[in-house]
């Protein structure tokens, strides 16, 4: 393609004309291994699109947000939760004058580690070996266990945006910061969107300075904590909230825990979703037959790391449909067919 007619070139330009002095700039991307350039999209465009054409990502769509096989088709999922996430975190951006396609590549893809059942799975699988993070587990899926054992060769700022989208550590770039904060704005307020439709919660319970501040209808949530973050990180190097937002967004993450994430109304399903995942493992391992025989591959025969990588990448659907298929008898009437 002619260099004057060349779209991503164009793109990487208007990029240093248009974006913040701190954005990220995708001619500046860096992937592990090196590869022949796209003509029509930047280093950034290309991670989204295979972050969204790849495997895990579609796998998305059979896991658990927060309700196990919930009653009813509009609870979330971990995909419309991650497409939550990018339309969220995409708003900040474009506010601040970010890279909008490096935040949605970080967005799309920070929940691919995942477990079947959302927490529990992740939290039932840490007592088993002693340590699993679904960030850590996200970067193992797009380095390892995608393109045949050699990963997506994503750059190393949308990788580096997925590992520290939570738990220790800060992303270096201002985007995977959007990523980080906007991922718990989204959660937060779906979530509770989810408990009112499920009759768990209702508005009154809510904390006073809570219902204040941010308001009491998950739209209203939204808006106020998105429109602080802007004004607040605006022209500044670090993406931040003001004290007042981030303390009533605390406030409603401590109510969300105790009445959702750990509430008494989720328990039975949590303790079935956990039973699930400890018989799995321990059968899996004693019967490493089982796997699919490129895990046992990629792990380079470490069976407990393959059965880890295979139930993680499970959905809720796939882990009960196998589970059944394991422990639970078939009916009399096809025992005694002849």
């Amino acid at each position: 393609m002619d260099p004057q007619t060349d779209i991503r070139k164009r793109t990487e330009h208007q990029e240093y004309e248009t974006l913040s002095l701190y954005a990220a700039k995708s001619a500046e991307a860096v992937r592990v291994r090196s590869e022949e350039e796209c003509p029509i999209r930047t280093s950034y465009q290309r991670d989204r699109d295979r972050i969204i054409h790849s495997k895990p990502f579609r796998r998305l769509k059979h896991k658990t947000q927060v309700y196990i096989a919930p009653a009813g088709d509009h609870y979330r999922t971990r995909m419309t939760h991650s497409l939550e996430v990018s339309q969220i975190c995409r708003t900040i951006g474009r506010g601040l004058r970010l890279n909008e396609d490096l935040i949605e590549a970080i967005a799309l893809g920070h929940d691919v580690g995942h477990t079947p059942f959302g927490h529990v799975g992740e939290q039932a699988l840490a007592e088993i070996v002693g340590s699993f993070r679904h960030n850590e587990q996200s970067l193992r899926t797009f380095t390892i266990l995608t393109g045949d054992g050699k990963g997506l060769n994503l750059t190393e700022a949308v990788l580096e945006g997925i590992l520290h989208h939570t738990g220790g550590g800060m992303p270096q770039t201002l985007e995977g910061q959007v990523v980080r904060m906007g991922d718990r704005i989204a959660y937060l307020c779906h979530d509770f969107d989810d408990a009112l439709r499920a009759g768990l919660m209702t508005a009154e319970d809510l904390p006073k300075g809570v219902r204040e501040v941010l308001g009491a209808a998950p739209s209203s949530m939204i808006t106020a904590m998105v429109t602080d973050m802007i004004e607040t990180s605006w022209q500044s190097s670090q993406i931040a909230m003001s004290s007042k937002i981030l303390t009533a967004m605390q406030e409603f993450r401590q109510v969300m825990f105790t009445k959702i994430y750990n509430g008494s109304h989720l328990a039975r399903e949590r303790f079935k979703g956990k039973a699930i995942i400890d018989e799995l493992y321990t059968y899996c391992c004693n019967t490493p037959s089982i796997l699919p025989e490129e895990f046992l591959l990629w792990t380079h025969g470490d069976v407990e790391r393959a059965v880890i990588d295979y139930l993680a990448g499970c959905t809720d659907n796939h882990a009960i449909s196998l589970f059944e298929e394991i422990f639970i008898p078939r009916s009399r009437s096809i025992i005694f067919e002849d």
